[in-house]
């Protein structure tokens, strides 16, 4: 490359980090533009991931009847599904969370007792290296924090109404937008090709479709991945007989959605709930949730999602630690589908850039 282009490059570089220097000294003009990201960012990103779950459906209805016609429908077959499942587990469900609302006390207390019993064997107690690390001092910390969250939930009434305010907003929202996606989004790779020339656009063209492929095999498959996970963590839980086996199977269905460590986070209720009721109980919740996790890895995965986005184990942990320090859940949530299309954008970018060295050879 000559050097005039990399004064170029460089040159860009500097007038680029310039405007961003220079934007936010005037925060004022762009701060309504990030709320207003901020606000459609959450709707977007839902109706995008129903998008790809329900995609097939609609183009399967659509060749019997118009598109438009077949969203409905699917519609009003999601909903029919969706009130049988509340009829069928909602009085379960609020059986078992107002138990364990009104056991958490009681709960506190055997946390407490059991941190305490731990003090007392002469083993963990070796760990005791001086006043400033103690089980009696984890036990009281745990407790105060425990409690300091759930008395933050009562006095912040505002806040939480809030909260739920925003999330029945979005819950209305995502239907009317779901509803275009459906409709209009086959069309919309067509209208971002017209904007290249004509000899970039079987290459974009190739390039979009990949990406599609790769978010749509990832979010078909972890939202199925992590459903079977449920189904099989809340049969096994009815199986040894634990507390609350629908709770917490719900939860180890959602966070199985956050790639190689969620399994494990959704692991630790369970496995406490088991250790308050007897150690042999959690022995029990450890084994089941092994069982599961190797019947998830080697036979449910591998048959729904198969190895399309070839990502290697130890890229996904480090993908993780990074996007989780930066931006939380949802970063644990999205790192791995964004690399997945950042890696099909790269790959691509690579193969034209060698093809037309070779040319210009």
């Amino acid at each position: 490359m000559p050097q005039g282009k990399y004064f170029r490059i460089g040159y860009a570089l500097i007038i680029i980090l310039l405007i961003i220097y220079l934007s936010t000294l005037v925060d004022f003009i762009f701060r309504p533009i990030a709320v207003l990201i901020q606000t459609l960012f959450a709707p977007i990103i839902l109706a995008g991931v129903l998008y790809y779950l329900f995609r097939p459906f609609v183009n399967l209805l659509a060749k019997k009847m118009p598109r438009s016609l077949a969203i409905l429908l699917l519609y009003i077959i999601v909903a029919a599904v969706l009130t049988f499942l509340f009829l069928l587990v909602g009085p379960e469900l609020q059986k078992q969370l107002n138990s364990f609302m009104k056991n958490i006390p009681h709960l506190m207390n055997e946390i407490r007792t059991l941190i305490n019993n731990l003090q007392q064997n002469e083993y963990l107690a070796r760990f005791q290296l001086n006043e400033n690390f103690s089980f009696e001092q984890i036990s009281s910390e745990l407790t105060t924090t425990i409690n300091n969250v759930l008395s933050t939930i009562g006095t912040n009434l505002a806040s939480f109404i809030g909260f739920i305010t925003n999330a029945v907003l979005i819950v209305i929202i995502i239907p009317f937008v779901l509803f275009y996606m459906l409709k209009e989004g086959e069309k919309a790779p067509a209208q971002f090709l017209r904007l290249l020339p004509k000899k970039q656009q079987e290459d974009a063209r190739r390039i979009l479709g990949d990406m599609d492929k790769a978010l749509s095999s990832y979010i078909q498959g972890q939202i199925i991945v992590s459903f079977c996970v449920g189904v099989l963590a809340y049969i096994a839980f009815l199986i040894i007989k634990l507390d609350y086996p629908l709770v917490l199977a719900l939860v180890a269905m959602f966070t199985n959605v956050i790639p190689f460590i969620g399994p494990w986070i959704g692991t630790i209720p369970a496995v406490v709930v088991g250790l308050i009721h007897s150690p042999f109980m959690a022995l029990l919740v450890i084994l089941v949730i092994i069982v599961i996790q190797q019947i998830e890895s080697n036979l449910i995965s591998p048959q729904v999602m198969g190895r399309k986005l070839a990502i290697h184990p130890l890229t996904i942990i480090l993908l993780i630690l990074a996007a989780g320090r930066f931006a939380g859940l949802l970063g644990l949530i999205l790192a791995v589908p964004t690399y997945a299309v950042l890696k099909v954008i790269v790959s691509h970018i690579y193969r034209l850039w060698k093809l037309r060295k070779l040319q210009s050879d």
